[in-house]
């Protein structure tokens, strides 16, 4: 990611681009609601499983449906459009109608449409398996949560100098030249607190893809325990530090500090904008800062002499739910639940930020050839590693003491050596697997000859 050095007319043009384009988003997806609303009079739904059309008392989400011409002119064994693409074949009149948005680069708005397809995309394959990497229905968005936009063509680099259809050439800070034979593909800008910033796709079809290793030639493997005192634990007794950049002393109280000036300041006011920006800043920093450590302990990992690299199948989103609540029969007030202290673990749990270091363990060890195996996190930090005991209370917060065997050792390291077992068998059944279909093929050969 490269930092910007845009003039004032490029900052003020990049600024109204990112508005329209939220407000066409909107638009967007609210004209696909609009027209499941109208679908459902007439029964035209998909099943979220088959992906089929289906009765509606099955389905509550149609997966195509928008204003639009729905079919295309030429004859085609499926001449229907898709809903993204009937709203990008609207682009053209959106242009007639709203002069203001030919301004804007056409493959600026067609990956705006797709935008809204991927996320249509991502929700249809979590309801098909609630287990999958998945994301809820879309959303509407608003100023912060929709800071950015797509070129795919057309973008030119020389030197310190980027050109960018309609915005022109741009100055920007080099700090990692791209080598020479690749070929750029897309770009991103994205508004931060501190300016803008544009990241590179780029490709060079000369350069062989990543082999993955396969499970059956995973001989070493390395179990990682994540947690909040330490950060992983490793299976070979090696721990690696948690800074704590949000949660730490100092942060707490620069962070209080900053909130409480927004809060005595005017609403609307300039002086209020002012410290928002610091805060947005501080915000920013700390996240730059667990970003690079996190690069740092992902490579650290990876670069084990192993094979493949076990890690726990945790849900964070759960891990954070807020208590049950918990109310007095006789009088029907609401009693202490505990979410109180649960406030603070959920911070905690935030601040360490596990899936984000899980994915870019994912994406290193892809480029080394190692495998990831993701394993069930359930009674690892209870079973003992000598006796296979599985208890509760044999954990006593830091300490691990068997009630059976009286085994003791440290209990996050414990369960780092546990989830590499689990890890162990997964890889033995998956070689299991590769040889049962040779012995169910010579029972069935066998079961043909002696039928007559």
């Amino acid at each position: 990611m490269y930092k910007l050095r845009p003039n004032i007319a490029q900052q003020l043009k990049m600024s109204n681009w990112v508005d329209m384009l939220r407000s066409h988003y909107n638009w967007c997806l609210n004209d696909r609601l609009t027209q499941y609303a109208q679908q459902y009079i007439q029964g035209d739904y998909c099943d979220i499983r088959t992906k089929a059309e289906a009765c509606p008392i099955t389905c509550f989400v149609s997966k195509n449906g928008a204003t639009g011409e729905a079919w295309k002119d030429s004859q085609q064994k499926n001449p229907r459009r898709s809903a993204g693409d009937i709203q990008i074949t609207a682009l053209p009149e959106l242009k007639k109608a709203r002069p203001w948005y030919a301004e804007i680069d056409s493959t600026v708005l067609q990956q705006n449409v797709k935008r809204l397809d991927i996320a249509y995309k991502n929700f249809f394959v979590r309801a098909a398996c609630p287990k999958s990497i998945g994301r809820g229905f879309p959303k509407f968005k608003n100023r912060s949560n929709f800071t950015s936009f797509t070129y795919v063509m057309g973008v030119k680099v020389q030197g310190d100098k980027i050109y960018l259809p309609k915005l022109g050439w741009m100055r920007f800070f080099n700090s990692r030249p791209i080598p020479t034979g690749f070929t750029i593909k897309a770009c991103t800008l994205r508004k931060r607190q501190d300016g803008w910033y544009v990241s590179i796709r780029i490709e060079d079809k000369t350069v062989p893809d990543y082999v993955v290793k396969p499970l059956t030639e995973v001989k070493k493997i390395i179990g990682c325990d994540f947690g909040i005192t330490k950060l992983v634990h490793l299976s070979d007794n090696y721990q690696i530090e948690n800074p704590k950049f949000l949660t730490n002393k100092k942060t707490k109280r620069i962070l209080k500090v900053r909130q409480r000036r927004v809060n005595q300041k005017v609403k609307s006011s300039a002086n209020r904008k002012k410290a928002t920006i610091k805060v947005g800043k501080l915000h920013k920093i700390i996240a730059d800062k667990r970003q690079a450590y996190q690069w740092y302990v992902a490579n650290k990992i990876v670069s084990k002499n192993v094979d493949a690299i076990a890690v726990e199948d945790l849900n964070v989103s759960a891990m954070k739910r807020r208590c049950k609540p918990k109310v007095d029969e006789q009088t029907g007030r609401f009693l202490k639940n505990g979410q109180s202290r649960k406030k603070g673990l959920n911070r905690s749990i935030s601040d360490a930020s596990w899936s984000d270091l899980i994915l870019k363990i994912e994406y290193l060890a892809a480029k080394s050839g190692k495998v990831v195996i993701k394993v069930n996190p359930k009674h690892t930090s209870q079973k003992c590693q000598n006796c296979g005991h599985i208890d509760k209370s044999n954990r006593d917060r830091e300490k691990f003491i068997c009630i059976s065997c009286g085994w003791m050792h440290h209990a996050d390291i414990n369960a780092a050596k546990n989830i590499r077992d689990k890890a162990f068998s997964i890889v033995r059944e998956d070689f299991s697997e590769l040889k049962r279909p040779k012995q169910r093929c010579g029972d069935i050969t066998a079961l043909y000859e002696q039928t007559p």
